[in-house]
């Protein structure tokens, strides 16, 4: 939508525009002056920095209590309206100041759901944009009761805000008995976890199972001891065994010379121990089925590295000891203190080291025994601990809940600290409140808006005539040939009444021309003798146009035939007809003959100086033209067709005549023909015509009948070209030119 339209349908529309914006502005004084007359009010301002929420009565949680308004402010704002808009805040104040009171200037009377409602009616409450400051304002008739309701409806607001966010106004009895069955509950937990801990002969779970894993660390440590001494002993007395009943070999006595005795019994000590440990570590792995990462595998794997480098180191310090012979079960005992190798001693030795080992297992089947019935009270310990602590939490919350109820009860604390009053209730002025100037403004703008809203909705939705030539071009894409003003003179009349009445007429010879072409302007609006008629130039233009359009086209054979028709009667098809023929015979020499097949009759008649010529054969030929001469190289014709035949005769009476046609001496033929529809000959003769003018008649025409006149017109090879008659001008020339100037 360009500007021009804007302006089009603004000025088309403008009286119905004007008429929905004075009643727009008539209902924003009527509401002003008559339904809502000014009052007294009082107005005041409130901020709210922050919205404390008081504690839950459930037990507590993760919540938090404090909310800043930085965070969805609007929703609190919008709440805090709401309660101030309230009808039970309305009724509180009621009841503080009376029913009498606040109806005194209403009509009187007692009933406290009328009041409550009047004074809610007159309360305006707003947020201020950009902040959390809220305005209130109250109206009434009384000009003695509008500053204290205000200040009462302050005061009811704070109670409220202060109920519904701090818990205020709800009983203790409930945080009393809530208190007392958490207290019994607490101290059966706590029954419950003593005795299970008294038969478990647990003081702390934690305590107890550190003491566990040290016992076995403990007895599996002094095991593995016992189990290292007693395989050295046993290797040990397996020597002397051996060595009671032969002597040792002379090459390790020789080989080992130099090593000193005590050093060389270490040695032997350290090789049993290594072992030993070996083996140990082979039997966790393949036999027990332990990891690597087992932590005995760990332990035996540190004591061989341990015992390696011990046995490194002497063999570096005597190298002597490299060539002796010693077996993996070199005998180990420490107990060589005296250095005696006594048989009797090692097997006392022996046999005390398995007493010891069988009683430290003994000891570790017993605790593992034990730690595996703890860990099966450790669970039901460990959940009654954990109910303890939640009961006693919340028995600490409701407690606190009960002490700060009580104390806010007893202190009597009814104001919200977190809310400021920035303007106390002002004294009374007469006046209208914001909000109903809102609404005034929203009336007056409605009326205008409306105006504006149909126009567009009328012109884009409901109306779909052609208007302008804009229409022509942008939406029917059809070529436009010229747009004819609408003017007093540009009508439409049938030549027919012109033949009629020019039948009737008894003029001399003298006399003939003149008054053929005055009848002629009677019936058609089109002066043939007046040059200064308002539309003869645009009939100039159109005759212009159409002689540009066959020159560009090299359309040189004669004579043209051109025909001239619309969608429907009353376009001004027969005053185009006839002005463009008339046009058309003032240009050279040009011969123009005007053929009207439009009359309901279906009269074709000719006509020269207001009396009857010759019948169409007839003006075709050469020696018959003078009498149908209406005007200077200007001839019409009649044809007389019975109408009933008109249908089906008259295609093919043209057709017959087409060689004549085309054989005359005429420039132009122009055919008036009637309307296109379904079961007028136009369509069908359009294909036989050089153009097919189709008259449009503005703000009457539909689109979408155009659209279908078009297509049947096409259907017959017609070459279509449009022209635009009756438009009407709106927009004023100096702030849009609509038309190049042709008004």
């Amino acid at each position: 939508m360009s500007l021009g339209d804007v302006y089009f349908i603004l000025f088309r529309h403008k009286w119905m525009i004007l008429l929905f914006s004075f009643a727009g502005v008539m209902g924003a004084i009527l509401l002003l002056f008559v339904v809502k007359p000014p009052q007294y009010q009082s107005e005041a301002m409130l901020s709210i920095r922050y919205v404390v929420e008081g504690k839950s009565l459930n037990p507590p949680g993760d919540e938090q209590n404090t909310r800043s308004l930085d965070e969805r402010s609007d929703s609190i704002i919008n709440t805090e309206l709401a309660t101030l808009y309230s009808l039970d805040l309305a009724e509180k104040v009621v009841q503080a100041m009376t029913p009498e009171t606040i109806l005194a200037k209403a009509g009187g009377g007692t009933d406290t759901n009328r009041a409550a409602y009047l004074v809610r009616s007159g309360l305006t409450v707003e947020q201020i944009p950009d902040s959390s400051v809220i305005r209130i304002s109250f109206q009434n008739p009384d000009p003695r009761l509008v500053q204290p309701a205000l200040g009462e409806i302050i005061d009811a607001y704070f109670t409220k805000h202060a109920q519904m966010h701090q818990g205020m106004g709800v009983s203790d009895v409930f945080l009393t008995n809530e208190t007392a069955r958490l207290r019994v509950e607490l101290a059966q937990t706590d029954d419950q976890l003593g005795n299970l801990k008294r038969a478990a002969g647990v003081i702390s779970v934690g305590d107890t199972q550190n003491e566990y894993a040290e016992q076995i660390s403990k007895i599996r440590q002094d095991l593995f001891s016992a189990e290292v001494e007693l395989s050295g002993h046993q290797a040990m007395l397996e020597e002397l065994t051996k060595s009671s009943g032969n002597e040792p070999e002379a090459t390790n006595v020789d080989s080992a010379a130099g090593v000193p005795s005590e050093q060389l019994d270490s040695y032997k000590k350290i090789c049993a121990t290594l072992a030993f440990l070996e083996q140990k570590e082979q039997d966790y792995l393949t036999r027990q089925g332990f990891t690597v990462e087992n932590v005995l595998v760990k332990q035996v794997h540190e004591q061989i590295g341990q015992t390696e480098m011990l046995k490194k180191s002497m063999e570096t310090n005597y190298p002597q000891l490299l060539v002796l012979d010693i077996p993996l079960s070199s005998p180990v005992s420490g107990q060589q203190a005296s250095g005696s190798n006594d048989l009797k001693t090692e097997s006392e030795q022996v046999a005390g080291l398995k007493a010891k080992i069988q009683a430290l297992n003994l000891q570790l089947n017993q605790i593992w025994a034990e730690a595996t019935n703890f860990e099966k009270v450790e669970t039901t310990i460990s959940q009654l601990e954990q109910k303890k602590q939640v009961e006693e939490a919340n028995l600490k919350y409701f407690m606190g809940s009960l002490e700060e109820t009580r104390t806010d009860e007893a202190l009597g604390r009814d104001k919200a600290a977190n809310i400021s009053i920035i303007q106390a209730p002002t004294p009374p002025v007469k006046g209208w409140s914001k909000a109903l100037k809102k609404k005034v403004a929203m009336v007056a703008a409605g009326g205008v808006f409306g105006g504006l809203a149909l126009a567009f909705l009328i012109e884009l939705l409901f109306d779909r005539s052609v208007k302008r030539p804009a229409d022509i071009e942008a939406k029917l894409r059809l070529p436009l040939f010229i747009s004819i003003p609408a003017m007093a003179r540009n009508s439409h009349r049938d030549l027919t009444t012109v033949n009629n009445h020019l039948r009737l007429q008894d003029a001399n010879g003298d006399e003939r021309e003149t008054s053929g072409a005055i009848a002629l302007h009677e019936a058609t609006g089109v002066d043939l003798q007046n040059r200064h008629d308002p539309l003869h130039r645009f009939y100039e233009g159109l005759r212009d146009r159409l002689i540009v359009y066959f020159e560009t086209r090299n359309l040189t054979h004669k004579p043209m035939l051109v025909a001239v028709t619309s969608c429907e009667k009353g376009a001004g098809v027969s005053s185009i007809a006839t002005g463009l023929a008339a046009s058309l015979s003032e240009t050279g020499d040009g011969n123009v003959l005007l053929v009207n097949i439009s009359g309901e009759q279906g009269a074709a008649q000719q006509f020269y100086k207001g009396k009857p010529g010759c019948s169409l054969d007839e003006a075709l030929a050469t020696n018959k033209k003078q009498g149908a001469l209406v005007k200077a190289n200007l001839y019409t014709t009649t044809e007389q067709i019975d109408g009933d035949m008109l249908p089906a005769n008259l295609p093919k009476k043209i057709s017959t005549l087409m060689p004549k046609f085309k054989a005359s001496e005429y420039d132009y033929i122009i055919f008036d023909m009637p309307p296109v529809s379904q079961t007028s000959v136009t369509a069908r003769l359009a294909g036989l015509m050089d153009m097919v003018l189709l008259v449009i008649e503005s703000e009457k025409t539909n689109q979408d009948v155009v659209k279908r006149v078009n297509r049947l017109l096409l259907e017959s090879n017609g070459k279509v070209s449009t022209v635009l008659n009756k438009t009407k001008v709106y927009t004023p020339a100096w702030l849009h030119q609509e038309f190049l100037n042709d008004t």
